[in-house]
């Protein structure tokens, strides 16, 4: 079953300007309408040649994984870059036996500190995904992780081929080890919100109900480009500040930089 939703997002739609109405895309072929039944996938082989494929082409396949997914690779879940991880799934089971099989599994995977990893077939393709016991330590069952195959990640080399390497200064270096160390803390995934989000059903709201619309708040003026390191003791100097006037840190800081 997938964890994660994209439900929570405002949906626009195309619609005409002047009277309001959707917009409907038609199918169409040489300027022609095209029936749902008449719809098949096409491979362009060629530029503006394509080749047609049934589904009962695609079905023919017998990709295996298609019913079972075959656990035969456990690596250290910190050996897995976080790049790889595209989306997550939580693992259901049928019956009492596979829910005591995952159980043991679960721990298992837990106290080893491991990943297991294999290929599974659903929607048509076949996909790369990570087993894992959730971050709830009282949790005994599994997550699945669709995760992506290494082709589909570019090459950072690529992108930094041209940049000459820089040097890292040991002072600036301590300073910004100790800065990290101050506003150290645990991880609330709760104390961070979609704000454009929640404007967004502001903005919508007024709208409906011809209401004055939300002032967009100022934004802040770039300051004065600094040395690192002043920057660094400037940011330093203020926690030390809010730890004398015994005030609490915000969670989020987002816009301290």
């Amino acid at each position: 079953m997938p964890a994660s939703t994209s439900a929570r997002q405002v949906a626009f739609h195309e619609v005409d300007r002047k009277t309001g109405e959707r917009i409907h895309h038609r199918k169409t072929a040489d300027d022609k309408d095209v029936e749902a039944e008449d719809v098949a996938k096409g491979y362009e082989y060629e530029k503006g040649k394509y080749l047609v494929i049934e589904p009962e082409d695609l079905k023919r396949l017998r990709l295996p994984g298609q019913k079972t997914m075959m656990l035969e690779h456990f690596v250290p879940r910190d050996d897995v870059d976080p790049a790889f991880f595209e989306r997550p799934y939580f693992l259901i089971p049928k019956d009492e036996a596979q829910a005591r099989t995952m159980a043991t599994m679960s721990r298992a995977l837990r106290e080893s500190e491991r990943v297991g990893l294999a290929e599974i077939t659903f929607s048509g393709r076949e996909h790369f995904v990570a087993i894992a016991p959730p971050a709830d330590t009282d949790s005994p069952w599994l997550n699945m992780y669709l995760l992506r195959y290494e082709e589909e990640l570019r090459d950072a080399a690529s992108y930094y081929k041209d940049l000459k390497k820089p040097t890292v200064d040991k002072k600036q270096l301590t300073m910004a080890q100790e800065l990290i160390k101050s506003y150290s803390e645990e991880f609330d995934p709760a104390a961070f919100k979609d704000d454009f989000e929640a404007a967004l059903r502001e903005f919508v709201q007024a709208k409906l109900g011809n209401k004055p619309l939300p002032k967009r708040a100022a934004e802040a003026k770039p300051g004065k480009v600094i040395d690192l390191m002043d920057a660094l003791k400037k940011s330093l100097a203020e926690r030390k500040s809010e730890h004398a006037a015994g005030g609490q840190a915000k969670t989020r800081r987002r816009k301290a930089a």
